[in-house]
């Protein structure tokens, strides 16, 4: 990952940055799915998980030929009423490293009781009993909402934790959100 190219949000009064930032990342994950590249990856320069937010700044990280062949997509056609989309540049060479993955709650109940009356012959009554309410798993990340181009699942929430930072990159593929659990992007 020797390139990256930074797509800063405009400020809009009438949208927010939030908003702004999932329809941008919707248009990336559609792209990066009709390419099919494994090797590309995004990090948030500017996120803030005591807050939480993800800021304003989508980083992209890949070989040149990777994101040329991004840019080739025209993925960020629309893009320019709210964004700018920077000229590529090399990767500085004393930036580190960090994992930038997806994490699931486990947030829905009501699939823990399914689950459980399933896995263990439980009735309704006695699997609301051992899976309670505050067995519910909440996060403290920032999140974009966003809709699954590659299964069709609706909009749903998808938070994102930037690991620690390290010394040595990890080699690796990323999903089709430019995510991975393994891989890390340099950070700078």
């Amino acid at each position: 990952m020797r390139s990256y190219i930074d797509v800063r949000l405009r400020p809009d009064p009438e949208v927010a940055e939030h908003q702004l930032m999932s329809a941008m990342f919707g248009r990336l994950h559609l792209a990066l799915v009709q390419v099919g590249r494994q090797d590309i990856g995004v990090s948030f320069p500017e996120h803030n998980e005591s807050r939480p937010t993800l800021g304003a700044v989508l980083r992209l990280h890949g070989s040149e030929d990777a994101l040329s062949a991004l840019q080739a997509s025209d993925w960020q056609r629309r893009l320019s009423d709210y964004a700018t989309i920077l000229p590529m540049a090399a990767v500085p060479s004393a930036s580190g490293h960090r994992v930038v993955s997806r994490v699931q709650a486990k947030s829905g109940i009501d699939r823990m009781r399914r689950r459980a009356m399933r896995r263990h012959g439980y009735d309704a009554a006695e699997a609301a009993q051992r899976v309670p309410e505050s067995a519910r798993e909440t996060l403290a990340l920032p999140f974009i909402t966003i809709g699954s181009r590659s299964t069709g699942q609706p909009s749903f929430p998808l938070f994102i934790r930037h690991g620690a930072v390290r010394q040595e990159a990890v080699q690796g593929s990323f999903n089709s959100y430019g995510l991975s659990t393994q891989a890390t992007v340099p950070w700078f």
